[in-house]
C-alpha cells in the first residue's frame, strides 16, 4: 500500500543584500570630501584675514608717517611719531594748494555722481520693465560699454572735447565722467529694479497712476538702497579718478586731488623730497573715502547683493 506524500515547495532564494554605502553626512557629502572642503575654506579665510591685516597696517603706517618729518622717516621708516604735529597737513593744504583741489574734487564728484544716477535710474527702470527688441539691443549696448577701457578712447575723447572747447574745463570733465560711468550704473540699477515686486506698481496702475508717477512715488522709495549704492560707487570712482583728469585738465587752479597730489610729487624732485607732506597729501585723498565706506559699508553691501535676486 503506497503512501501519498505532500509535494514539497521550494522557497525562493533570498535576494542578495546590497552593499552597505559609505558613511555620509546629512548633506550627502563624504567625510573625506567634507574635511577637504574645510581645509580649503580655512586656507581661504586665513588668506583673506592676512590681506585685511596687511591693508589696515599699511593704512595705519601711512597715517602715522604723516605726523613725522622727512629726516625722521628716512632714519627710521617704521618708527612712531614723537608728537602729533599737523604741520605736514598744513603745508600740503596751503603750499600744494590742496584746498582748491579739494573744492574741485568735491564739486566734480558730487555733480557727476548725482547726474549719473539721475539719468541712469529712469533708463534702468525702463529696461527692467519693458521687454522688446529695442530694450534688448539697448541692454546689450550698455553691457558692451562695460568692456571699453578709458585708455582706448582717451585720444579721440581729447580731440572731440577740444573741438567744442571743453578741454581744461571742469564741465567737460563732468560730462566725461557721466558718460564713462553710465554703462555700469545702468547695468547695476537694471538688475536691482528687476528684483523689486510688481504688485505695488500694478495696484498703482489700477488706481490710474501714470508710469512717471509710479516711478517717482513708488519705485524710487523701494529702490533707495540700490540707488544709494550706485551713488556711493560713483563717488568713490570719480574721487579717485586720475587718468582722465590728468589728460583733460591743464590749469593748476582746476586740478582735482589726485592730479594735485601728482603735481606735489613732481615738485619734490626739484625742491627736495618732503615725505611727511607727501603722506599728509595721501591721507587727504584717502581718508574721506574711507570715512564714507565705514559710514555706509553695510548699506553698500546690502545694495550690491539685493539686486542679485533675479
Amino acid at each position: 500500500m503506497s503512501t501519498l506524500t505532500a509535494p514539497t515547495t521550494k522557497t525562493p532564494p533570498e535576494p542578495a543584500k546590497p552593499a552597505k554605502p559609505r558613511a555620509r553626512n546629512h548633506r550627502g557629502v563624504s567625510p573625506a570630501l567634507r574635511a577637504e572642503n574645510n581645509v580649503i575654506r580655512s586656507i581661504g579665510v586665513f588668506v583673506l584675514w592676512a590681506v585685511v591685516v596687511i591693508s589696515i597696517a599699511m593704512l595705519a603706517w601711512m597715517v602715522l608717517q604723516a605726523f613725522r618729518d622727512t629726516r625722521a622717516i628716512l632714519s627710521d621708516p617704521w618708527g612712531m611719531p614723537a608728537t602729533f604735529d599737523f604741520s605736514n597737513f598744513v603745508r600740503a593744504w596751503t603750499v600744494s594748494d590742496f584746498a582748491t583741489a579739494t573744492f574741485n574734487s568735491v564739486v566734480t564728484t558730487g555733480i557727476s555722481s548725482f547726474l549719473t544716477v539721475a539719468i541712469a535710474a529712469p533708463a534702468a527702470y525702463y529696461l527692467s520693465r519693458v521687454e522688446s527688441r529695442l530694450t534688448g539691443g539697448l541692454s546689450l549696448y550698455f553691457i558692451l560699454g562695460l568692456g571699453i577701457p578709458a585708455q582706448v578712447i582717451l585720444i579721440p575723447l581729447f580731440i572731440m572735447l577740444n573741438e567744442v572747447n571743453l578741454t581744461d574745463s571742469l564741465i567737460g570733465l563732468n560730462l566725461v565722467y557721466i558718460a564713462m560711468s553710465m554703462p555700469f550704473t545702468v547695468f547695476l540699477l537694471t538688475a536691482f529694479f528687476r528684483s523689486l515686486p510688481l504688485e505695488m506698481e500694478e495696484a498703482a496702475a489700477l488706481d490710474g497712476a501714470s508710469a512717471l508717477r509710479t516711478f517717482v512715488q513708488i519705485t524710487l522709495p523701494l529702490a533707495k538702497g540700490g540707488i544709494l549704492t550706485a551713488f556711493v560707487l560713483q563717488v568713490v570712482a570719480h574721487w579717485n579718478e586720475t587718468l582722465l583728469a590728468l589728460t583733460l585738465i591743464q590749469s593748476t587752479e582746476k586740478y582735482t586731488l589726485p592730479v594735485a597730489l601728482i603735481s606735489f610729487v613732481q615738485q619734490q624732485t626739484y625742491s627736495g623730497a618732503d615725505w611727511g607732506g607727501l603722506f599728509a597729501g595721501l591721507c587727504i585723498v584717502v581718508l574721506p573715502m574711507l570715512i564714507i565706506y565705514v559710514w555706509l559699508g553695510r548699506r553698500l553691501t546690502e545694495g550690491l547683493t539685493l539686486g542679485m535676486g533675479k
